[in-house]
C-alpha cells in the first residue's frame, strides 16, 4: 500500500499527460476537411457534403479535446504555475509561425506590387482591376477590429483586479465587435469588383485578407470558450491561462490587419 500511495506523486510541477485519442481523431478529421475543401473549389460531384461533414467532425472532436484540457485544468489541478509558463510559450511560438506564414503572403504581394511585369500592363493595380477604396468599409473595419483589442485589454484587466462582471462585459463587447467586422468582411467580397482568379491583385488580395478573416473567426471561438469559462468561474485573477492565449491571438489578428490595410488597402490600390 505506500509503495501504491508514493507513486500517486511526484516531484516535479511539470503535466504528464495522460494517453488521449482526441490529437489524433482530430488531425484525421483535419486531413478530410481540407481534402474535401480543395475538392469542392473543384467542383467534384457530392465533395461539399463531404466538407460539411468534415467539419461537423472537427468541431465535435476538438469539443472533447476541449473538454478534457478544462477538466484537467479547473478540477484536477493539473495546470500549475510552470505547465503555464510552458503553455504560454507554446502559444508565443505558434504566433511566431503564423507570423511566418503572413510574412510569405506580403512577399508575394510586394514581388508583384513593386515590379509588376507586362502581363500585368507594367503597373499596380493591374489594367482593369478596380481597388476598393480604403477610406470606406475597410476603414470602418480597421476602426472595429482596434476597438475590439482595447476592449479585450479592458476584459483581462478587469479580470485580473477581480472584476469578473466587468471582464464578461468586455469579452462579450470584444465578441460581438469581432462578429459585426466578420459580416462587413463578407459585405466587401459580395461587392468586390473583382475575384480571386484576377491574375496577381485578386488572389494576393483575397488570399491575405481571407486567410486573415479565418483567423478571426478562430479568435472569435477562442475569446468565445473564455467568456464562457469566465462565466462558469473557471478563470480566476491568477488563474487564466486560455484567456491569456486568446488575448495573444486576438493582438497578433490586430496588427496583421493593420500590414494588410496599410499595403493592400492603402498603399496596393
Amino acid at each position: 500500500m505506500t509503495k501504491i500511495a508514493r507513486s500517486n506523486f511526484q516531484d516535479h510541477p511539470f503535466h504528464l499527460v495522460s494517453p488521449s485519442l482526441w490529437p489524433l481523431n482530430t488531425s484525421i478529421c483535419l486531413l478530410n476537411l481540407t481534402t474535401s475543401a480543395a475538392l469542392s473549389m473543384h467542383y467534384f460531384n457530392n465533395s461539399y457534403y463531404l466538407f460539411y461533414i468534415g467539419l461537423i467532425l472537427v468541431v465535435s472532436s476538438m469539443s472533447f479535446w476541449f473538454r478534457d484540457i478544462i477538466s484537467e485544468s479547473t478540477y484536477l489541478g493539473d495546470h500549475t504555475l510552470a505547465v503555464q509558463r510552458g503553455i504560454n510559450l507554446g502559444v508565443l511560438l505558434f504566433i511566431v509561425s503564423e507570423a511566418l506564414f503572413f510574412l510569405a503572403i506580403f512577399w508575394a504581394f510586394f514581388h508583384s506590387a513593386l515590379s509588376p511585369t507586362v502581363e500585368l500592363g507594367a503597373q499596380w493595380p493591374p489594367m482593369g482591376i478596380d481597388p476598393i477604396n480604403p477610406f470606406e468599409l475597410p476603414l470602418l473595419n480597421t476602426v472595429i477590429l482596434l476597438s475590439s483589442g482595447a476592449t479585450v485589454t479592458y476584459a483581462h484587466h478587469s479580470l485580473i483586479h477581480g472584476g469578473r462582471k466587468a471582464a464578461l462585459y468586455g469579452s462579450i463587447i470584444t465578441i460581438l465587435l469581432a462578429i459585426i467586422f466578420t459580416a462587413f468582411q463578407g459585405i466587401e467580397y459580395s461587392v468586390a469588383s473583382f475575384t480571386i482568379s484576377d491574375g496577381a491583385f485578386g488572389t494576393a488580395f483575397f488570399f491575405g485578407t481571407g486567410f486573415h478573416g479565418l483567423h478571426v473567426i478562430i479568435g472569435t471561438i477562442f475569446l468565445a470558450v473564455a467568456l464562457w469559462r469566465i462565466y462558469a468561474y473557471h478563470s480566476t485573477d491568477n488563474h487564466h491561462v486560455g484567456f491569456e492565449g486568446g488575448i495573444l491571438y486576438w493582438h497578433f489578428v490586430d496588427v496583421v490587419w493593420l500590414f494588410l490595410y496599410i499595403s493592400i488597402y492603402y498603399w496596393g490600390s
